[in-house]
């Protein structure tokens, strides 16, 4: 178990150094993000140490069950293809000169409509999703009104990453904490809108106190006009993304599987735009784009981590930390420690394993479970390690040359992550 355990640890803080210090790394001619590379290096090394036996790895690799790694790579990837699409169109860059306007020259009341805007929108589609579209908008209505992004930004990343606690397909985390113990769409739903209230409020607050001074300041800059030029694409993107977000909230009911619906939504979205681009005779460079723009290096990422996590399970390091955190104020104890856990070893591998330790626990899981996607969605925001969001929003942050460091978002992650976490976990314990 110590080898296991020292590999794992060493690799960890490597992936943490490795987003600090040195986030690509050059191998001739092609640059790679040094994240997964590290990760990847790291299952790679317990393989070859004999310390993961491939038989289990390769079993748990292909099991039909929903928490399957690999489906949760399909969602994930589909979903953002999704969105990428629109965003390629010029819809979010659109969206960004509307809310301007409407704002006037008062970034209280922009702040504000962002904030609701984002918050709504990651309930009814995904976290990762919107803060992969949103990020880019921010970053054009702030340039264009010349204000300080930041405070939007980090409203924006903290109202993804709060209200996707509401329903289950908010967050993959979400998806594969439920889903692993039978808990359905309404259920989940039932348990987890208060909290995400509490948390959502007390997070708005907590910004706003954060960034009055500097929303007290008016905007000087004027939005751009902007005009979605093909209104065809636009309508066919919207829709595939709204009857796959609502086919995601029913799915469960009538047999259809998360990972199948949004990979289905995804490739009806290339057929549609392929067809169309032929009869205008007229090459689909959005799809080109949508391909290219896609996170496919979240892939090494996810399965090395998941490795990691299935030769820890197998060593019984997860059956000790059932013992050691017991049965007593179980959510406060799940909650706070994948808070934590989720910036050690990023929130979707942490869910993975606490899912293996509430398998070990003696007291009915329902608590624990539920905590456990409080602290894995409100842990994004806590460091950028806390969530994949976080380490593409970062670098999406460094794409526009804006500034952002650890020690930036360390400290917007504690003024706001803690609070909001024992607003969710207090109300959640009244709740169940």
């Amino acid at each position: 178990m110590v080898t296991s355990i020292v590999i794992c640890a060493v690799t960890c803080l490597t992936m943490i150094l490795s987003v600090l210090f040195f986030p690509t790394i050059r191998i001739g001619k092609v640059k790679l993000d040094s994240y997964w590379c590290i990760v990847l290096a790291g299952a790679l090394l317990l393989i070859v140490t004999g310390q993961a036996d491939i038989s289990v790895i390769g079993q748990e690799l292909i099991s039909d069950s929903a928490i399957n790694p690999i489906k949760i790579l399909v969602l994930f990837i589909s979903m953002t293809i999704l969105s990428i699409f629109l965003d390629e169109l010029g819809f979010f860059r659109h969206l960004a000169n509307i809310t301007l306007k409407k704002a006037k020259t008062s970034q209280f009341k922009l702040f504000l409509y962002l904030y609701i805007t984002v918050s709504v929108l990651t309930v009814f589609t995904s976290n990762d999703v919107i803060i992969l579209s949103f990020t880019p908008f921010i970053c054009y209505f702030a340039k264009n009104a010349k204000i300080n992004p930041i405070p939007y930004l980090a409203a924006e990343f903290v109202a993804a990453n709060t209200w996707s606690m509401m329903l289950i397909i908010g967050n993959p985390t979400n998806i594969y904490l439920a889903t692993a113990y039978d808990i359905n769409f309404i259920e989940y739903m039932t348990v987890m809108i208060l909290p995400t209230l509490a948390a959502g409020t007390v997070a708005f607050l907590a910004l706003f106190l954060l960034f009055r001074k500097k929303l007290a300041e008016p905007m000087t800059g004027e939005p751009e006009e902007t005009e979605i030029a093909d209104k065809l694409y636009l309508w066919v993107g919207l829709a595939h993304l709204i009857v796959c977000t609502v086919t995601l909230a029913i799915g469960s009911y009538i047999g259809l599987e998360m990972w199948l619906v949004s990979l289905l939504s995804a490739v009806s979205l290339f057929v549609f735009v392929l067809v169309i681009a032929l009869v205008r005779k007229k090459a689909p460079v959005e799809l080109g784009a949508c391909l290219k723009r896609a996170p496919w290096e979240l892939t090494p990422f996810i399965l090395g981590m998941f490795v990691m996590v299935i030769v820890l399970e197998s060593k019984g390091l997860t059956a000790s930390i059932a013992t050691f955190l017991g049965d007593d104020f179980p959510v406060f104890k799940y909650g706070i420690t994948s808070f934590l856990a989720a910036n050690v070893i990023n929130n979707i591998p942490m869910s993975v394993l606490f899912c293996s330790i509430i398998e070990n626990v003696t007291i009915d899981a329902t608590a624990p479970v539920f905590a456990t996607v409080i602290g894995s969605n409100i842990g994004a925001f806590l460091t950028p390690i806390g969530a994949l969001a976080g380490i593409m929003w970062s670098s999406i942050l460094k794409t526009h040359d804006l500034k952002f460091g650890y020690l930036d978002f360390l400290k917007i992650g504690v003024t706001v992550a803690i609070p909001s976490i024992l607003a969710a976990l207090g109300v959640l314990t009244l709740v169940i």
